[in-house]
């Protein structure tokens, strides 16, 4: 599994996404790139999606973009079968809420973890890294932390929460959110350009910036190679 911080599809990317398409273990892999219709976000998903097709041709992958419809609530047998199918799944940048309501409970997003428990490489970018843990946060209030609510996401990474794009993020408000994350679980900050890989429990830091820990009031950086456990 990868978390990347943002900027997903970017030539800074490809030595980073050269490994994980390796890690699959096929001499053309078959990726599929999950993206989630919205009217305020369908022109940025469109240019997501192009640039995922030109970025994984470049690197001999055969790939297939999904995109769920606005008003969609689950996927459709045609995208259940090639998510059944891949050999790497890409969920794209997003509305968090939206995603969660795609997979939290539906046959893609069991369709997605049955994937990745066979083996498949799983790749979340932005809002799509942030999704792929137990619960993800949503501010109440416009401009203060407090209090925060943890929704439901997928669920496959249960001993933390990802805050993608930290080094965008106030480090106060991030302060607050680790305060009130749900028990036992810790806080991951991923910069931009920056991505988390996991392997057998062990999480390695790829790309040019940080990713930041908290344990509670405990914070801990982590720069491109460094490896831990959550």
């Amino acid at each position: 599994m990868a978390l990347i911080g943002a900027g997903a599809f970017l030539p800074s990317m490809l030595e980073l996404d050269r490994e994980l398409l390796a890690a699959t273990g096929r001499t053309r892999p078959r990726v599929v790139v999950l993206g989630a219709g919205h009217p305020r976000s369908s022109e940025a998903t469109a240019r997501e999606v192009a640039a995922a097709l030109a970025h994984f041709a470049g690197l001999g992958a055969e790939v297939e973009p999904i995109v769920i419809p606005e008003g969609a609530t689950d996927a459709d047998d045609v995208a259940v079968q090639a998510l059944g199918e891949a050999d790497a799944i890409y969920l794209a940048n997003g509305r968090r809420g939206r995603l969660c309501d795609l997979l939290s409970e539906t046959r893609l997003g069991a369709t997605i973890v049955a994937a990745h428990g066979r083996g498949a490489v799983l790749v979340g970018c932005a809002a799509g890294a942030e999704v792929l843990a137990t619960r993800h946060a949503h501010l109440r209030g416009r401009f203060l932390p407090w209090p925060v609510a943890w929704r439901p996401a997928l669920g496959l990474l249960p001993d933390a929460v990802v805050i993608p794009g930290y080094d965008a993020v106030p480090e106060p408000l991030v302060a607050a959110l680790a305060l009130q994350a749900p028990n036992g679980a810790a806080v991951l900050g991923i910069d931009a350009g920056t991505a988390l890989v996991g392997r057998d429990g062990a999480w390695q830091v790829h790309g040019t910036a940080r990713v930041t820990v908290w344990r509670g009031r405990h914070r801990r950086r982590y720069r491109r190679g460094d490896v831990f456990r959550i």
